[in-house]
């Protein structure tokens, strides 16, 4: 209870999310250290109904740093948070998200298109030597 005091310090945010998510809800939001990336969760799991198996499936496939919003300043992304809390308005922000998960690559920040082409090639490579040892 006092981690949930903590990390949901806004009685407002807490009477309303504690009306529609049930405790597990908050077991698996607690954990979550940045701010900004719980209340995302907290506000998806609430508009969208999610069980807390689905909410949890969201986190490891960190669907938060797949959405725009992830991208955006923090005070940016707040007021978006804020829209959503109060309106159940959903931005493109929130919506939109980069269907691709290419860290496995071990890319940096930013790379050219042959330096990605470079890696898949790489990894596709890797990934046929193993299935032939293991066959």
């Amino acid at each position: 209870m006092v981690q949930l005091a903590e990390k949901f310090s806004d009685g407002q945010i807490v009477a309303a999310l504690l009306r529609q998510l049930g405790w597990t809800h908050f077991t698996l939001l607690l954990p979550i250290k940045d701010s900004l990336r719980r209340e995302f969760y907290a506000e998806m799991c609430r508009v969208e109904r999610w069980n807390t198996r689905t909410l949890q499936k969201k986190i490891q496939s960190m669907l938060f740093e797949r959405t725009a919003l992830s991208r955006r300043p923090r005070q940016l992304a707040q007021v978006e948070l804020k829209a959503l809390r109060e309106r159940d308005q959903l931005t493109p922000d929130l919506v939109f998200r980069d269907p691709y998960f290419l860290d496995f690559l071990g890319l940096k920040d930013t790379y050219a298109e042959r330096g990605l082409e470079t890696a898949i090639l790489r990894e596709m490579s890797a990934f046929r030597g193993r299935r032939k040892t293991a066959a």
